[in-house]
């Protein structure tokens, strides 16, 4: 496999990861959303999205980080590759 290869396969890992991150965020609001009419404490439950909160943010910079190195190896398959010619050193 190559490494661009990999990379792909990375981004749609994230991408997944991301998704069902968004949705256990989701939930968590509707949890304390229902925690708060029913008269419970909510400072746990709210620790809790707060460090969901922190997860996406790093998990989109990591996404970032796979589509960067996509580009370079889309970049690198792109150019010309130099071959030295004759007499070259």
């Amino acid at each position: 496999m190559s490494d661009l290869q990999r990379e792909r396969e990375d981004l749609v890992t994230a991408d997944r990861h991301l998704a069902a991150g968004e949705q256990r965020i989701a939930e968590q609001i509707a949890l304390i959303r229902r925690m708060t009419r029913d008269g419970y404490d909510t400072a746990l439950a709210r620790d809790l999205l707060r460090l969901l909160d922190e997860t996406m943010v790093t998990w989109k910079d990591h996404r970032q980080l796979i589509l960067d190195a996509i580009a370079r190896h889309e970049r690198d398959l792109a150019s010309p590759r130099r071959h030295p010619g004759p007499g070259s050193p």
